[in-house]
Order: structure tokens, then sequence, then C-alpha cells
């Protein structure tokens, strides 16, 4: 026999246990802070299934008319649609008109499936399902809603020979670029924090997030940062643009094997847009990669519409497919 259980607090994850499906940990669920946490487990506590829900929140932080489903997992379709079904319908009893998922709260934390994996392996920090998870939406009713790429470069000798020319113009004009400063890393991610709540608000389902929780996220990855790979531009003493990518560590071990980077996130502030700014940065940051002895860059999770994808398109060739779902629920 198997059991819903609804979870709102912390505490009431501790009696489950890892079944076909393993619980979701502690420290996500405070990080993210669902609305509720839905469960299919077994009379021992075993789970079969899970997902969590939340209210979707505009780019000013207040909610909408729309929920999100995330931490989504079941182990067949059956035990999803079951879950689905069960968490639209506590969607609707809220008075929303469409769910969106998978995303666990915001864009700023893990979303999306892949839908066509491709032939290259899984690299770090890249989000992965089963196969059949897309399945488990679409039988439930979900539409595919928006789809993200990442791109290989296997030649990073390749430049942009406008590059030079741009970025001289730019230092004409009191603009300057440098790396990552790791003795004042945590100044350095407050100041990223705050172009990108200004560089990202008008991006595709946008929501801030608070600085403590942007920490959160990234101090972990401290240790595996190439300050060469985090690139930084500065007005006046002001941070308007940065691109990050770091060694991907899933790479082989191997000392003939390819060695690459995942270029994770690009962003310039909107007062300095047409400017090449991004460009520049993509151009710099493959070439600091290629002086560092990397043979491949990974532009990764990217929306088909956005700058990252556009100029990532002069250099590389895309290796995997990623959907986003919704569903318009009826009154």
């Amino acid at each position: 026999m198997i059991y819903f259980s609804i979870i709102e607090e912390i505490e009431d994850l501790l009696w489950l246990e890892e079944g076909l499906v393993k619980p979701l940990e502690s420290h996500v669920f405070r990080l993210t802070n669902p609305s509720l946490h839905l469960v299919i487990h077994d009379d021992v506590g075993a789970v079969i299934a899970r997902c969590s829900l939340w209210d979707r929140l505009d780019s000013e932080g207040a909610p909408m008319a729309e929920g999100i489903l995330g931490h989504y997992a079941a182990t067949t379709i059956n035990d999803g649609a079951l879950l689905l079904s069960h968490a639209s319908e506590l969607h609707r009893q809220k008075g929303h008109k469409r769910i969106i998922g998978p995303i666990d709260k915001s864009t700023w934390h893990r979303y999306r499936l892949v839908t066509k994996r491709g032939l290259e392996p899984m690299f770090f920090l890249e989000p992965d399902n089963p196969d059949d998870w897309p399945s488990h939406f679409s039988e439930a009713g979900f539409t595919p809603l928006s789809t993200y790429t990442s791109t290989i470069n296997q030649n990073l000798k390749k430049v942009d020979p406008r590059s030079d020319a741009r970025l001289k113009e730019l230092e004409r004009n009191g603009i300057t670029m440098r790396t990552v400063n790791m003795v004042r890393f945590e100044e350095e991610l407050a100041a990223i924090h705050e172009l990108c709540l200004v560089a990202f608000k008008q991006n595709f389902l946008y929501s801030p997030i608070p600085l403590k929780e942007f920490l959160t996220l990234y101090l972990p990855i401290r240790i595996h940062i190439i300050p060469e790979l985090v690139i930084l531009m500065e007005h006046e003493n002001r941070l308007i643009g940065f691109i990050f990518a770091i060694p991907n560590l899933l790479d082989p071990k191997d000392i003939l094997s390819t060695k690459s980077v995942i270029i994770k996130t690009m962003a310039v502030h909107p007062d300095y847009g047409g400017k090449g700014i991004g460009g520049i940065l993509m151009d710099y940051v493959q070439r600091s990669a290629s002086k560092l002895g990397f043979d491949q860059a990974i532009a990764a999770l990217m929306q088909e519409e956005n700058l990252s994808r556009r100029i990532s398109n002069h250099y590389g060739t895309t290796i995997r497919e990623y959907t986003l779902y919704e569903m318009t629920l009826s009154g």
C-alpha cells in the first residue's frame, strides 16, 4: 500500500527512508523553503516519489497567479502521474492558473529536464535526470514552455579578431577588465550578486534572490575556482560585466584526456549594452582557458533566446538540450 504525506517542516523529513527514491535532503529543504513538500511512500516511509510546491514570484518578489513545482523524483510514470495530479490540484486550490516545472523554487536553483542527451558525457554542475522523466510531465498534461541548450567549443585557439580593438576602445572610455580577487572573494560575490539582480531582471522567469542565499550557493565552489577564468569589467569602480567559468571536474583524469572548462554565467549591466562587452568576455575567458592548458569550453544551460546563447553560436555546437514545462489549470 502507498501513502501521501504533505511535509511543511524539516523535522518531518527525518522519518522518511530511502526507497526507490532518495528523500529530499534537509539542507536543500532549508535553502529552498518550499510551501509544501509532497511524498508518496510505503507503510514504512520508503519514498516512491516526491516534489515541492511554491508560489511563483515576479521580478519584485511579489507572488503571482502561477505555481512552481520542483524537487521532482519518481521511479515510474504511474507514480509520477499520481504525484503530479495531486500537486496540480493543490496549486489549483490556491487559485493558480498555471504550473511551471521542474524548478526548485527559482531559476537560481536547479531547474529543467534533460530531453536530448546527445553523445557528450555529463559535465560538472550539470543537472541530470532519468530519460523517462520528461514523459512523466507530458503524460500528466504538461507541455514544453522553454528550451535550453549547452554547446561545446572544441577549438579554443579560435579567437574573435574584433575583441582587442573593442577592449582598447572601452579602456579609452574608462572601462577596465581584471580577474576575480580571491582574497576578497565574498566581496566580489556581493558585487556580482548586485549586478545579476539588475542584468537578469528582464530574463525569462526571473525572480530576485537575497545575498545570503546567493552566497550559500556560490561560496562552496570557491575551492574549484581558477581566478583567470572569472573575468570582471568595471567602470568608475562599479562592476558592469562578468563571466564565470570553472574547470569541468568530471573530465577523465587520464593525462591524455581532453580538459574542458564550463562557462556558467555571463552578465552585462543594461546601461552598457550594445558595446560588445559580452563578446569580449566570452572571447577572453576562452583565451585564458587555452593558456591554462584547457582544450574545450562548454557554454552551459543557455535559453535559446538569451545573449550568451547568441554569442556562443560563434564558437560552439550544441551537445545537450533541456526543457522546462508548463500546464494550464482549469478554474
